[in-house]
């Protein structure tokens, strides 16, 4: 690699900075091979031994070969559900590929984990699977194969909002928009679960070992006293002759898969939203600099504009309002052909005209009022628009308060909120408190947010969040009578900061599906470019309208 600093120190920071980064980088790919393997080898086994696909090898098998595509949520669950035996990538695995050339959502249960059962995690994963597929205007594919809810947790999944049920209420209002919806059912499919494939355009069942019922032979007994096998009372030939639930019969996955291929080749063109995309160039600048430009420290200051030059067509950028509000990073540029204005926070400390320094990361009033403006130009010349976080959050003092920051950041936050082109979200660094709002975070609905391994979410960081709930620990502590010694203390703060830290994690954020995953930056433009294509089959339906604000 061929290093553009020409100081010697400068140099050996780049290297360590890259040591830092690829051995983050490491660790995502390690974690991702861990979640490919669902509930583990041996259930794979035994998965496989029964003539079935896995749900990784269907979603493969399904999706154009040699075609890009990105896994939504591939993190959903990390770590929770440990005392139920855990919940990889939250039993169901979703990605947005091309199946005969028409882009897709493809949603696969995993029945290797729990024999495909639901968990709370798996719900929300499912919702934001139909979210993008409602949002985007998108063919969504169900791979069914789930014992249904997890009962031990059904409290968490079954009766709310956003729970289970959302996910047929969405099957409905998604035919209603004419959003095409295959399901194949390739294993079990029962009670509540039973209507999203029959709640689908087209239903496909696989012979022996697809079946479909509200209620199993087991239950059936128990309920009104009929023997019968699960088979005949819902299995492929029941439904494709006798109750004419399903559509096609397959003869095994493959058939279904090849069965599906031929429906979505047979589907006409959709109505484009009209995003302007030029021939696609890569970056003049190497992409693999951003390893070690990206900083090791999360407190240390790089400049933004360097990455950008790294992610955008031919590394070029038109920055808008340059000399004005450069704590924040504004202007056009392409990636992968398609135009985008780009938002981004500046990293390294700037000088104003007057002569006054601001802190890199911060958003001030003057950032946050080129910015507003920005995006409304964006929206207005019907530009999506790409966000990349790297926030500790808006200015505080007497200084920034008496000039209104809070005025200046409710109009960014408004501007965000109000937009009508597709946004995307991109957490380089840190993403703490307001900043992660007005920074397009997952509240503000961007149609996909993805983390570099190098990402922090949190309210603060994590040594300024020790500090403050260490003060109020000591607090309650000396209430109580108690002193605590210099090394007491020492031992509280690490503990409290341990406990903050791994909150501030991207796997932490990811497997709560606060971001749509945790990504190598080196896959950012393909995410971008995948997400504006997606978007690109949704029309704008509304004008862009900043409502009442602040002047």
């Amino acid at each position: 690699m061929v290093l553009k600093e020409t100081n010697f120190c400068m140099d050996i920071n780049f290297n360590k900075n890259e040591d830092h980064n690829k051995l983050l980088l490491s660790e995502l790919k390690k974690r991702l091979v861990n979640v490919k393997l669902g509930g583990g080898k041996s259930r794979i086994e035994k998965h496989q031994a029964k003539g079935k696909m896995t749900a990784r090898e269907r979603i493969d098998y399904l999706l154009d070969p040699k075609r890009d595509s990105i896994e939504i949520a591939a993190f959903a669950g990390d770590g929770m559900y440990e005392e139920h035996g855990g919940c990889p990538s939250g039993g169901v695995v979703v990605k947005m590929g091309y199946v005969k050339g028409k882009q897709c959502i493809v949603v696969a249960n995993d029945a290797t984990v729990k024999a495909g059962a639901w968990f709370p995690i798996t719900g929300k994963k499912n919702l934001r699977a139909q979210e993008i597929a409602i949002e985007n205007r998108l063919p969504i594919i169900y791979l069914v194969d789930s014992a249904g809810v997890y009962l031990p947790m059904q409290d968490e999944i079954f009766p709310d909002k956003e729970h289970f049920g959302r996910i047929f209420r969405n099957n409905a209002v998604m035919s209603s928009m004419g959003i095409p919806q295959i399901a194949a059912v390739m294993g079990s499919c029962v009670a509540g679960g039973a209507y999203l494939p029959i709640m689908s355009d087209e239903a496909l069942i696989v012979d022996k070992t697809g079946s479909i019922f509200l209620a199993g032979s087991y239950l059936v007994k128990a309920a009104i006293g009929e023997q019968i096998d699960n088979e005949t009372l819902g299995g492929a030939t029941t439904h494709c002759e006798i109750s004419g639930v399903t559509d096609y019969k397959s003869k095994d996955d493959k058939d279904a898969l090849d069965t599906i291929k031929n429906l979505m080749d047979k589907m006409g063109a959709f109505d484009k939203a009209g995003y302007d995309r030029a021939k696609a160039v890569k970056p003049l600048e190497n992409p693999e600099d951003i390893y070690g430009i990206l900083p090791r420290s999360r407190k240390d200051q790089y400049d933004m504009l360097e990455i950008i030059k790294r992610l955008v067509d031919n590394s070029d950028f038109e920055q808008y309002k340059e000399g004005y509000g450069k704590t924040i990073l504004t202007g056009y540029a392409r990636i992968e052909g398609w135009a985008v204005g780009i938002v981004a926070n500046q990293r390294k400390v700037v000088k104003t005209k007057k002569g006054e320094m601001q802190f890199g990361g911060v958003i001030y009033s003057d950032s946050a009022d080129k910015a507003t403006r920005f995006i409304a130009n964006c929206n207005q010349k019907k530009i999506p628009l790409v966000f990349l976080q790297d926030v500790t959050g808006f200015m505080v003092g007497s200084k920034s308060e008496h000039g209104g920051i809070i005025k200046d950041g409710a109009k960014m936050v408004n501007a965000v909120s109000n937009s009508v082109v597709p946004k995307f979200t991109i957490v380089i660094g840190n993403s703490y408190g307001a900043g992660n709002y007005a920074m397009c975070g997952k509240a503000y609905d961007p149609r996909l947010i993805a983390a570099w391994p190098s990402a922090e979410l949190a309210v603060m960081s994590g040594n300024s969040a020790a500090k403050v709930l260490l003060q109020i620990e000591k607090a309650s502590l000396k209430k109580k009578g108690e002193e605590i010694s210099e090394k007491k203390e020492e031992e509280l703060f690490n503990s409290i900061k341990e406990r903050y830290d791994a909150q501030v994690s991207p796997y932490y954020a990811a497997a709560r599906i606060w971001t749509d995953g945790v990504i190598n930056p080196l896959d950012t433009r393909t995410w971008i470019s995948m997400g504006i294509e997606a978007a690109n089959h949704a029309p704008i339906e509304k004008p862009f309208n900043l409502g009442v604000i602040q002047v």
